[in-house]
C-alpha cells in the first residue's frame, strides 16, 4: 500500500518525492488496518502480473462531525490514496476500489463522500457522482 501511496504522491507537481516517511508509516498503517470496526478502511487489488504485489488501492476514513439538517448522524467519509500501479492502468482496478469504498460509506451511515482529486482522477470520480464543491477550506500546518 505504501508503494501505491508513493505512486499517487509522485503524481502531484512539487510534492516530496522522498520515501524515508515509509518506514515510519508502516506501523500506524498496520495498526489502523487491523482495528475490528474502525473508521479507516483500504481495499486493494492484487497486481495480476506481480504476485505479493498490489495493482491498485482506494483508503478511506469517516470522520465524525456534529450533526446539522443535512446529515444529522454527522458521518462523513473521505477517501484518499487512489493509486493504480502505472502497469495496471486502464483495466477497471480504482473504479472497484472506490465502488467498494463507496459501499462501505453508505453501510457505515455517511451520507457524503470528499475528496481531492487529481487531473488523471477527476473523470473517474466524475463518473462516480462526485462534483466539484467550492469550499472555503482554509489548512494550518503545525
Amino acid at each position: 500500500m505504501l508503494r501505491l501511496r508513493q505512486v499517487m504522491l509522485d503524481s502531484v507537481p512539487g510534492a516530496d518525492t522522498s520515501t524515508h516517511w515509509q518506514t515510519d508509516a508502516l506501523p500506524a498503517l498496520r495498526a489502523k488496518l487491523a482495528e475490528k470496526d474502525g473508521d479507516f478502511v483500504a481495499y486493494v487489488v492484487d497486481h495480476p502480473e506481480r504476485p505479493g504485489a498490489l495493482a491498485a488501492v482506494a483508503a478511506g476514513t469517516i470522520e465524525y462531525r456534529i450533526g446539522w439538517p443535512g446529515n444529522p448522524l454527522g458521518a462523513v467519509g473521505y477517501v484518499f490514496s487512489v493509486a493504480t500501479d502505472p502497469g495496471a492502468r486502464r483495466r477497471g482496478y480504482a473504479r472497484a476500489c472506490m465502488e467498494t469504498l463507496l459501499d462501505w460509506f453508505r453501510k457505515r451511515g455517511a451520507d457524503r463522500v470528499r475528496l481531492t482529486a487529481s487531473a488523471e482522477g477527476a473523470p473517474l470520480y466524475a463518473s462516480l457522482g462526485f462534483r466539484p464543491k467550492p469550499d472555503p477550506l482554509l489548512e494550518l500546518h503545525l
